[in-house]
């Protein structure tokens, strides 16, 4: 089952930007107060659109920039059937909150004419679909799990412990004094005629074509920043004898060396607080079989078996490309393009420790907000609408700091962290955490800001102590080009180790939530695993002892 992760960012007119939040929160008050007919809150955006799991509406404001409307949407499936049911239960909010948007300057100014024209019936859809943001980063928590499996799942747990409430009211329970195995045996047969659903197979979450297309993915994102990372090399190697280059290498690398160990401490009164890192492959998931991979045997057997591959990939692909600029054949150009490609590989160490040092020089230079202001009124408003259910929401704009280097570093610091994510994180937990439903980072506006969004479990306060414990090197990876994030070394230590800085400054980067719908508002991401694992083991008409005993943990 696919999942979609997107939002939209749209420019408000500054003196129509409270018309749009008062809109956002008519809409907020209407689905709140369900018509006739309906006995629940928001039971009309959950019946109408049925692919939808989370969505939200934020406008943000800042004396950096006009103020920016955003839609967060998460669901199931392609984005065309999910807009259509959007536009049909939200269209009147819609097309009014469009008219509070600026005209956009490029090709999609006809279609906003079109949409926003007085008496427009015009579909609404495509415009929203060509304004939707691509995520950099991206995590999704039940990975694979449709909504209504979701719910499905969610109201067997329900009958499941009304069925044991039940039987223990009685003088005597069927369920107590017996194995695990026969327990099985018992709840589901008094399950299944109430669950049909119990008598076919569960769908598959993750297809193997969908895990072998991540891998790919990632195996692609390595090799092409293996070759990036030695084109110095290679151009260097066109024109420096093998012992020479050798040589001159070693020295290159001794002097960059020394220099970074001579600046590797933090400047005075910017070292984190506590013991920073915490990004390894291993750290992304508690439970992923790829995991394995971290261990030193295999981890130095995949190592090898990559560089191997990258010599032959990069090897053929610039021969080919060598053919008809030389006029050469290829089995010519073969070895002499080899020994170019290995001195490149050879040299991407020194790559490597040469940015490094660039960006610890630039980092070393950074200023930090050690007290961003927060407006205590909004602040008032975020907190109000917060805790009401296990689960929350945030969203955030930070400035990206400008620069080459950085900005290159930080687009190629969420591509990989989102594939390397895609690839281990499967199993709901990302490190030792399994808070996330939803969550993803996209860049606006040429990649001048960066925005946040997440659906989590437990409070707010919570959410980010977890990061900071245990994912600081990858919270500080994926915003530490943000302008005033705590002090950073070497794009993944300190940063986020800050705790209270880091907090104070991501608080000062949030906007309300204006308006909120979880289609699942009871339910955490922990819960909708143990479900899932209870439904899979009644599909099972039997279970081996082993597996009854750890089925039967879940009850």
């Amino acid at each position: 089952m696919r999942q979609t992760i997107l939002s939209i960012a749209l420019e408000v007119i500054p003196e129509s930007a409270e018309k749009l939040s008062l809109i956002i929160e008519k809409l907020k008050r209407d689905e709140e107060n369900p018509g006739q007919g309906m006995a629940q809150s928001y039971e009309g955006l959950k019946a109408g659109v049925p692919l939808l799991h989370f969505m939200s509406m934020s406008v943000f404001f800042s004396a950096d920039y006009d103020p920016v409307f955003f839609i967060e949407a998460n669901f199931d499936g392609e984005p065309g059937p999910f807009w259509a049911q959007i536009e049909a239960r939200l269209g009147p909010y819609l097309r009014p909150m469009l008219r509070c948007c600026k005209r956009p300057g490029d090709s999609d100014g006809p279609l906003y004419d079109a949409v926003t024209a007085d008496q427009s019936r015009y579909p609404i859809a495509p415009y929203l679909e060509r304004r939707t943001l691509t995520p950099s980063a991206f995590h999704q928590g039940n990975r694979g799990l449709a909504r209504d499996r979701i719910l499905q799942e969610g109201e067997l747990f329900l009958a499941t412990q009304a069925e044991f409430a039940a039987t223990d009211a009685a003088s005597a329970s069927p369920y107590r004094g017996v194995s695990a195995q026969q327990i099985h045996q018992k709840l589901r047969a008094a399950m299944l005629p109430q669950f049909s659903w119990l008598g076919t197979s569960a769908p598959v979450r993750v297809s193997w074509a969908g895990r072998i297309k991540d891998m790919a993915r990632l195996l692609v994102f390595v090799l092409v920043a293996l070759f990036c990372l030695s084109i110095p090399g290679m151009a260097f190697a066109l024109i420096t004898p093998p012992l020479r280059f050798y040589g001159l290498l070693a020295v290159a690398i001794a002097v960059v060396g020394v220099w970074l160990w001579r600046i590797r401490e933090p400047l005075t009164g910017k070292g984190a607080p506590a013991p920073s890192g915490g990004l390894t492959p291993k750290s992304l998931s508690t439970q992923n079989k790829v995991t394995s991979l971290a261990h030193p045997a295999g981890l130095a057997f995949w190592v090898l078996v990559m560089l191997g591959l990258y010599l032959v990939v990069a090897t053929c692909t610039s021969a080919l490309v060598a053919v008809p600029v030389t006029g050469l054949h290829f089995s010519a150009l073969w070895w002499p393009t080899f020994g170019i490609v290995k001195l490149g590989l050879v040299s991407v160490g020194f790559t490597i420790l040469a940015i490094v040092l660039w960006l610890r020089l630039l980092e070393r230079r950074d200023s930090s907000q050690d007290a961003p202001p927060v407006d205590q009124r909004e602040l008032r408003k975020m907190t109000h609408r917060e805790d009401w259910i296990p689960q929350n929401h945030m969203g955030s704009i930070v400035l990206v700091k400008p620069g080459v280097l950085r900005m290159a570093l930080f687009r190629a610091g969420h591509l990989g962290l989102g594939l390397i994510i895609r690839v281990v994180a499967t199993d709901g937990y990302l490190g030792s955490m399994r808070t996330i439903h939803f969550a993803h980072w996209a860049f606006l506006n040429n990649g001048s800001r960066l925005v946040f969004f997440s659906n989590f479990d437990h409070g707010w306060d919570s959410y980010l102590d977890d990061f900071i414990e245990k994912a600081h090197g990858g919270l500080t990876l994926s915003w530490g080009s943000g302008v005033g994030f705590p002090p950073t070394r070497f794009l993944v230590l300190d940063g986020a180790s800050h705790g209270r800085q880091f907090k104070a400054w991501a608080r000062h980067s949030m906007a309300v939530s204006r308006f909120w719908f979880s289609a699942y508002k009871d339910l955490t991401v922990d819960q909708i695993e143990r479900n899932t694992r209870i439904a899979d083991g009644l599909r099972q008409t039997s279970l081996k002892p082993e597996e009854a005993m750890a089925w039967a943990l879940d009850l």
